[in-house]
């Protein structure tokens, strides 16, 4: 999890957040393509992954005696066992958080606003962009923000 104070132009000081979200609620039309098993695939996937490198590693290693392996045979194998992986983690949802408690003087109360993003890279990005608009505007959302103000 990421945090951000931000001070914005208001006077009204705000929290930033970013973390990965493990298991995203199936809502509307999403309902029946959810096939997101939260933490219990990713532990399903790591022992596929483990079964999968044994098979790869154990067999060129029994045979050693026999057969010559070359060493793009283990680049190769490297990169399929950690491809998958990789891009599953880059590509989770994380989800966007900015909250204030609002500010006496001027009569505004608290804020609550959330938004999800797909991707390590575009959470990073739209973090950026919330707090550059707390700065400049002294809102976290946009015309085509993700974050949506909650009640």
């Amino acid at each position: 999890m990421v945090k951000r104070t931000v001070a914005s132009n208001d006077g009204r000081t705000w929290e930033v957040s970013r973390q990965i979200d493990w298991s995203p609620p199936a809502i509307g039309d999403e309902f029946e393509h959810d096939v997101d098993g939260g933490r219990g695939a990713v532990i399903m996937v790591i022992c596929a992954l483990i079964v999968f490198g044994v098979v790869i590693v154990a067999w060129p290693l029994l045979a050693q005696s026999r057969i010559h392996v070359p060493l793009a045979y283990w680049f190769v194998a490297a990169f399929i066992i950690g491809f998958f992986p990789v891009r599953w983690f880059f590509r989770r949802p994380w989800k966007i958080v900015a909250r204030t408690e609002g500010h006496y003087g001027s009569g505004a109360g608290p804020e609550h606003w959330v938004g999800k993003v797909r991707g390590l890279g575009r959470a990073q990005e739209e973090m950026r962009v919330v707090v550059t608009s707390l700065r400049q505007r002294g809102t976290p959302g946009h015309a085509d923000s993700p974050l949506q103000p909650v009640n």
